[in-house]
């Protein structure tokens, strides 16, 4: 392989991060194996007790070819203060500022400050060209039509 055609498809399989100001924070795993990045805020700001609120980031990135980021809750703060992600897909040809969509499910406003990490970014891969069928119904499954919970005991 050509070094051009080989550096090509390395910058391709690359996360590119884009830093947009000063208060900007690149993206960090916090381990070795960690499935995602976590992602920092750039600006104080308060998420409202039983509401949400959207975190500024000053960050735009381009996520390997096959793959779409995913912006997915932290778990210390899902299950320390009640905080969750909310529309949490970025597409590849996105080239905006990435902001966070948080929503509090305490009964406590949340206080964000700069450096924060609000979310984490996780790398998924996307099935290209599916092809869809149109059929007259699905094969018979052990659940079925069982909606929430029908697996439970």
């Amino acid at each position: 392989m050509s070094e051009p055609v080989a550096k090509q498809q390395k910058l391709s399989q690359s996360l590119k991060i884009q830093l947009r100001s000063e208060d900007a924070t690149v993206p960090t795993k916090g381990s070795k194996t960690a499935a995602g990045y976590d992602i920092y805020a750039s600006k104080e700001c308060i998420i409202p007790a039983e509401g949400q609120g959207m975190v500024s980031t000053d960050i735009s990135f381009t996520v390997p070819v096959g793959t779409y980021g995913r912006i997915a809750p932290r778990s210390g703060l899902a299950v320390k203060h009640g905080i969750q992600t909310g529309a949490g897909v970025v597409d590849r040809d996105y080239t905006g500022e990435v902001k966070v969509v948080l929503f509090n499910h305490s009964k406590n406003d949340f206080k964000i400050v700069k450096g924060d990490r609000v979310a984490q970014l996780i790398l998924e891969k996307i099935v290209d060209d599916a092809e869809i069928v149109v059929v007259e119904s699905l094969e018979d499954s052990d659940r079925g039509a069982g909606g929430f919970g029908s697996t439970g005991k």
